[in-house]
């Protein structure tokens, strides 16, 4: 039985053991899920797990969501290698709070860091400008250090 506002499909191409597309939203009460959870290549859902994931929570190689884990995440909790988010945490983090190595944002904590309220070994803030910090931003943000 079909139940308004519930979504499931899928591509009938798989490719490893997993569709290439699957979009799975809202409760199915047959298969005992409040959320629907895609699985695929590419996802698309409440939960979502695949290399591309799309969803509520996004789980992948590269994941878009309200919370997001994977190689690069994207979301408002993200946390990956590269992070990017309201609150990042990741190798390379930035975000309006950015917590990694390398960290960008309002508030940034990181070996190296930038932003208004920047805390680390090396960091551009308002209040210091770490010479180390300025080599290794300037070819990303060529307008600091001047």
């Amino acid at each position: 039985m079909h139940q308004p506002g519930t979504i499931r499909k899928r591509s009938s191409t798989v490719l490893f053991g997993l569709p290439l597309w699957a979009v799975a939203c809202g409760p199915d009460p047959e298969k005992g899920e409040i959320r629907g959870h895609a699985r695929a290549i590419i996802a698309v859902g409440d939960i979502a797990t695949g290399v591309i994931a799309v969803g509520g929570v996004a789980q992948g190689l590269l994941a878009v969501g309200g919370l997001s884990y994977g190689v690069i995440a994207v979301g408002g909790l993200s946390l990956g290698i590269l992070s990017l988010g309201g609150l990042a945490l990741g190798a390379v983090a930035l975000g309006g709070a950015a917590v990694g190595y390398v960290a960008i944002g309002g508030a940034a904590l990181g070996h190296y860091a930038v932003g208004g309220g920047a805390f680390g070994q090396h960091v551009i803030s308002p209040l210091e400008q770490s010479k180390e910090a300025i080599e290794l931003f300037k070819p990303w943000i060529p307008s600091i250090g001047k």
